[in-house]
């Protein structure tokens, strides 16, 4: 079994995570760059954050076996603080270019004011200029007009919606974000945004075009096997094994290999695990811990995609 979960803020999680993913069949995870559960007020922690998720968030996930990838933007929140905003605006451009970055997001709204729309639509903008696809958070409040709008925008600028994922979608939106052409994106999160349970029902319903189910999984209570668990749901109910397939493991490769950055190739043929080695002079080894050291990488093969 082979799954990426394109939404899932592993900065946040324990290494107790990452072996747990790697166990269930996650084979690459994306982390968007997002709120961190408090204002941050200076650009340098803005910085500090960032390179953290380009660099040894890249290197903690390999250790394990799972290739890391992330997205860059000023998330809508901090949006509203427009002395940081500016600040960050100046930086992310540096690291929209750094390697592994295959989106600008997620960015959107959350109340919907106006520095929110000012900074979505430069952000926007600067996707286009790199040619990146964009990751859209949509808000937990007033979430259908929001998604709307955020579409709204979204053709405004003239960005092609196959380069856009609508993230966090429900009941709700879901019908108009598949028939505007955008990626609809899903987050498997305990008791909000959508359920395993819902999310099949979904699929059963919509089918599994241009749908990607991810877990969001970050610092309060949520599910870092959120991919894993819908897909074997899914296939208890009866959902075929190539809709699956496509929702969480193909999609997601599609939308966001559309970056240049992700490849299939970087997890069939991987680097073989040394958990010796070092970041910035780190490791992840603790206590004496017996290290993980692999002679040869781990083969995989098109055929383990089928889900048994």
């Amino acid at each position: 079994m082979m799954f990426i979960d394109s939404h899932a803020h592993m900065l946040s999680r324990t290494t107790d995570d990452y072996e747990a993913m790697a166990a269930a069949g996650v084979v690459a995870v994306i982390e968007p760059a997002f709120w961190v559960g408090q204002p941050r007020t200076h650009v340098g922690t803005y910085i500090d954050y960032l390179s953290s998720i380009v660099g040894f968030e890249r290197f903690r996930a390999g250790q394990f076996g799972i290739r890391h990838y992330c997205t860059i933007g000023l998330n809508s929140k901090e949006a509203n603080n427009e002395e940081l905003a500016e600040g960050v605006m100046e930086i992310l451009p540096r690291f929209a270019l750094k390697e592994g970055v295959v989106a600008i997001g997620e960015i959107g709204y959350d109340e919907q004011t106006a520095l929110e729309d000012k900074y979505f639509r430069l952000q926007i903008e600067l996707a286009m200029e790199l040619d990146l696809p964009v990751m859209i958070h949509t808000p937990h409040r007033d979430k259908k007009r929001g998604t709307s709008r955020s579409m709204d925008v979204c053709d405004e600028h003239g960005i092609d919606p196959s380069k856009v994922v609508i993230d966090h979608n429900n009941e709700e939106t879901v019908a108009e974000t598949l028939d505007r052409g955008y990626w609809a994106a899903f987050s498997i999160y305990p008791s909000t945004k959508m359920g395993s349970d819902r999310m099949v029902d979904i699929l059963q319903q919509y089918g599994p075009e241009r749908i990607i189910v991810d877990s969001a999984c970050d610092w309060g209570i949520s599910e870092p096997l959120g991919v894993a668990k819908t897909a074997k749901l899914a296939l208890q109910r009866g959902v075929p094994e190539d809709h699956v397939r496509l929702v969480c493991y193909q999609n997601p490769l599609d939308a966001y290999g559309q970056s240049g950055q992700m490849k299939e190739d970087d997890w069939l043929n991987p680097p073989a695990i040394d958990q010796r080695t070092f970041f910035e002079g780190n490791s992840i080894l603790r206590g004496g811990r017996e290290p993980w050291i692999e002679d040869q990488p781990a083969q995989r093969t098109l055929e383990n995609l089928v889900i048994k």
